[in-house]
């Protein structure tokens, strides 16, 4: 309710409270018993009491260990905080639903224990070991199936984010390697075309000195299209870079979007090739995307579709902006945490968030007469 139609942040409201809970949950009921414990075998051995009983000689004593095992689990969450908070960043809705599942039922199921021991299910020796032992055992039963409980939530909060992390390498990689392959080719026609630079020469001779001027400018075409060469090529001073921005042009122009890119990237940036790709490929994407869905709704009509992409050193700071036709009547969501509905329209730009906040950035994104306009800023130094 209190997040109404944003259900992406009410799961990961969810998720956040259920797993704090059952940590301390946990974390109360084994230090609870474990203390319980050692103040029974203390009032045996150093208080000579041959039967010792929690509250019997001072009423106030269990509400004493209450609260000092509630001390200790918000101590120990709060120890935690760093790392939970590392759990809870720039995941999808469908991750919290996978972690937040398992630890109900965990908590369930030590709620249940815990009701059933107030009720007087406790371990029982048949009289044979006696009040005090069967107190002993009871305590250290719970303790220790509190700890492997607080075991495993662990184990299985910790590891699913090892394994979102491993996952989303795994996909930098394979984005890492798709940048250079299209380096690669790129390159490779280039060095065709120097390798045959001497025909060409050659040819170009023959042509002029024949004066055949149509004839050359169609070779001069030629020449231009196999070397892969513009009038509009990106040269931003970052090979990787300049190779992602070639094969999104010539995706825009291919859907018939109107590109105009100014990026130069500064020597002294210390924001890595493969970080910049990350970048400049996932803002793209959505720039391409928002733009096709435009021109889905626009069939038949007159719309202009457009990309501006502009990136410079401003100060200290490396500013990239970029702008995009979209929908006017499209809902506007905070895409760097959110998916809509399952389709994973946002998604890259969590990536880029993550990136930004890597490098201690700020981004802003603005939804304005049918212009998206996203940007940022890096700190250089």
């Amino acid at each position: 309710m209190r997040f109404g139609g944003k259900a992406e942040k009410g799961i990961r409201a969810m998720s956040m409270l259920v797993t704090v809970v059952t940590l301390m949950w946990l974390t109360y009921f084994f230090s609870d018993s474990f203390i319980s414990c050692l103040l029974l075998v203390w009032k045996h051995t150093a208080g000579g009491l041959d039967v010792p009983v929690l509250g019997e000689t001072w009423e106030i004593e269990i509400e004493l260990i209450g609260w000092l095992g509630f001390a200790i689990a918000v101590v120990a969450v709060y120890g935690m905080r760093k790392r939970l908070r590392a759990v809870f960043q720039g995941k999808p809705g469908r991750w919290y639903v996978v972690l937040t599942l398992p630890l109900l039922v965990v908590g369930i199921v030590t709620y249940v224990a815990n009701w059933g021991a107030g009720y007087g299910i406790l371990f029982r020796s048949g009289g044979n070991m006696g009040i005090y032992y069967d107190q002993i055992f009871s305590y250290v039963g719970w303790s220790v199936l509190s700890a492997l409980s607080l075991f495993a939530v662990g184990a299985y909060v910790f590891g699913m984010e090892r394994v979102f992390a491993e996952q989303k390498k795994a996909g930098q990689y394979q984005a890492q390697a798709a940048v250079y392959q299209m380096l690669e080719e790129q390159y490779s026609q280039a060095e065709r075309l120097r390798h045959d630079l001497k025909n060409h020469v050659l040819a170009l001779r023959g042509l002029w000195e024949e004066q055949d001027w149509g004839k050359l400018g169609d070779y001069l075409k030629r020449m231009e299209g196999s070397a892969q060469l513009g009038t509009n090529e990106e040269a931003t001073g970052n090979r990787a870079v300049d190779a992602l921005l070639y094969q999104k042009r010539k995706t825009a122009e291919k859907k018939g979007i109107d590109w105009e890119c100014d990026v130069r990237i500064p020597e002294r940036c210390h924001v890595n090739e493969f970080d910049l790709c990350i970048l400049f490929g996932n803002i793209l994407d959505n720039a391409v995307e928002a733009c096709e869905r435009l021109q889905r709704e626009t069939v038949g009509q007159e719309a202009q579709l457009f990309i501006r992409v502009q990136a410079q050193a401003v100060k200290r700071c490396f500013l990239l902006e970029v702008k995009n036709s979209m929908s006017a009547d499209e809902k506007p969501i905070d895409k760097t945490t959110e998916r809509e509905n399952g389709q994973g329209r946002g998604i890259g730009l969590l990536n880029v968030g993550d990136v930004v906040r890597g490098y201690d950035g700020v981004m802003s994104t603005e939804m304005r007469d049918g212009v998206f306009d996203l940007s940022l800023l890096l700190p250089l130094a």
